[in-house]
């Protein structure tokens, strides 16, 4: 086959989002930068969609260390203690940096940027731009990026990561067209997002497919706690075609309350004392808990209702949801929504340090394609900070890499990554009918609520499916086949995490096992896979 399309850089960003767009801002100073993007630069991940807010200690009435507790808890204490603490502590300033790029967020009367509660805070941390916050943050960056040195490559799909022995040293490609491409680098930041499209029901974009997870795994690095999937509570599910919908939490912070098919104001059973701004687990496990027991609506869901709201409120800080509901003959201001649990954000993923390391040398990664920030659950508002705390961290870490002189491409890697592709050609399942199959099961037996039994029939169907040779009948749909592949190791992945995890936490329950301890006294660390191995860390002492 043989690869003509070479190139060579200082730092190469896999990943087009809010936290790699940020990383490839920061390293750009520091020598030649490439961004690579599947899809186009900024539209294909799941910061544009962002709706809710960034949390920031922004008043003298909260403080770092309310926001580090909140999230720890929150996160079911499965979280990296020195992540958090960096998250809390340098959100602020980069929401500041956002701000003085010409971020347009909401203020109050004294020119202060705004902020709303969000489920799991002690304080009202959450900064916005209405319900758009993600997408002013991306055109945001996207102009700062656009100002840059930074060489954008659009549409073109990394297939496998470059080693120079143990040391990351740049990506194997391939466009849309089928033609493979090497990009030598120093330094790899992964910045590729999370894999809510392993389901059949998410709030992520196409673009969700979970790969910079496979081609760290396939790399050797280490992953933690992919069983760890939020459910976002609150996902459209009529009409249909807005299933799986993201209803952004801000819909709940302006005041939006839950409603059983009984006019029950039900979160009153589940938490009292935080009611529908309760953490995401709870919500989404109270609404799931509702539908089952029968007090859903016929759709599957429960009620989402603002009609109490003044109508001014709604139109100018719920726009795009009053927008979107009205696409569909449904007045929010007048009518409730239909909601229900849909899967939303990936807690697990790569281990990194505080610097953004990753286990493989020279390899960074930042955003929702790691592991430990935000535990076992994620709170609100969270996110969009993780993208820009950790997103300018894996820059400059990365940046900070000795330049060498030109590396030369690996011929054993490209061998295989063309052998890999002659083999697409002899085989014959359609991906988009495997991918089907795989959202089925994921969705089925890996939701909210697991077991012993239903895991164990995921696992060897999606064995299956794994063992299932792909097939493309031209160039053009490599690239599909490639992201079923990772999408399947993905779910294998996050199976695997779900068997080895025999307690309830975060947004992992365990329907049949009881467990004697609280989340903080836990005798369970962090699950962990890497080619090398895989288990589950035991706290010394407590078990």
């Amino acid at each position: 086959m043989g690869i003509e399309n070479r190139s060579d850089c200082h730092v190469l960003v896999i990943g087009s989002g809010g936290a790699g767009i940020r990383a490839a801002v920061e390293a750009a100073a520091s020598g030649e930068t490439i961004i690579v993007s599947k899809t186009i630069t900024g539209k294909g991940g799941c910061t544009v969609m962002a709706e809710g807010g960034y949390n920031a200690v922004l008043r003298s009435a909260d403080s770092v260390s309310t926001h580090y507790e909140d999230t720890m808890k929150g996160g079911a204490f499965l979280n990296d203690p020195a992540l958090v603490e960096v998250l809390a502590r340098e959100a602020p300033d980069r929401i500041r940096d956002l701000f003085a790029w010409g971020a347009v967020f909401d203020l109050t009367c004294e020119n202060e940027i705004a902020q709303r509660p969000f489920g799991g805070q002690r304080f009202p941390r959450t900064c916005y731009a209405g319900d758009h916050t993600g997408h002013e943050m991306v055109m945001t960056l996207l102009e700062k990026l656009r100002g840059s040195p930074v060489e954008i490559r659009d549409e073109l799909t990394v297939i496998d990561l470059l080693k120079d022995g143990n040391t990351v040293s740049g990506a194997i490609t391939c466009d849309r067209e089928g033609e493979l491409g090497v990009i030598t680098a120093d330094a790899v930041v992964l910045a590729t997002g999370g894999a809510g499209q392993v389901y059949d029901t998410t709030t992520n974009s196409t673009a969700g497919t979970g790969d910079g997870y496979a081609l760290g795994y396939r790399a050797g690095a280490e992953l933690i706690d992919m069983e760890q999937v939020q459910f976002h509570p609150t996902g459209a599910v009529y009409p249909y075609d807005t299933r799986g919908r993201l209803i952004t939490e801000a819909v709940r912070g302006e005041g939006g309350i839950l409603l059983n098919t009984k006019g029950e104001r039900f979160m009153e059973k589940y938490d009292p004392a935080r009611m529908e701004l309760s953490t995401r687990d709870v919500v989404a496990r109270s609404i799931a808990t509702e539908v089952l027991e029968g007090r859903g609506t016929e759709h599957g869901g429960v009620w989402l209702d603002v009609t109490h709201l003044p109508r001014e409120q709604i139109e100018t800080r719920l726009p795009l949801m009053l927008e979107q509901f009205l696409q569909f003959g449904v007045d929010i201001r007048t009518q409730p929504m239909e909601v229900a649990p849909t899967a939303h954000h990936f807690m697990g993923g790569l281990r990194i340090t505080p610097e953004a390391h990753t286990t493989l040398p020279h390899l960074f990664a930042a955003g929702e394609v790691t592991g430990g920030v935000h535990g076992g659950n994620r709170l609100g508002g969270n996110a969009l900070a993780d993208t820009q705390v950790f997103g300018r961290r894996a820059g400059l870490a990365a940046a900070s890499v000795e330049h060498t002189a030109k590396r030369a491409s690996d011929a054993d890697q490209i061998a295989a990554a063309e052998e890999k592709i002659s083999r697409l050609y002899e085989g014959s399942a359609a991906s988009a009918e495997v991918r089907r199959s795989m959202k089925q099961i994921m969705w089925n037996n890996v939701g909210i609520y697991r077991n012993e039994l239903d895991l164990k029939v995921a696992e060897r169907d999606i064995a299956k499916l794994r063992a299932t040779p792909l097939g493309i009948s031209s160039p053009r749909e490599i690239n599909d086949a490639i992201i079923t592949e990772n999408m399947l190791l993905v779910a294998s992945l996050v199976i695997e995490g779900a068997l080895l995890r025999r307690e309830s936490r975060g947004a992992h329950t365990r329907t049949d096992i009881s467990i004697p301890w609280t989340n903080e006294t836990s005798p369970f660390g962090h699950t962990f896979f890497s080619k090398a191995r895989s288990g589950i860390e035991i706290l010394e002492g407590r078990l």
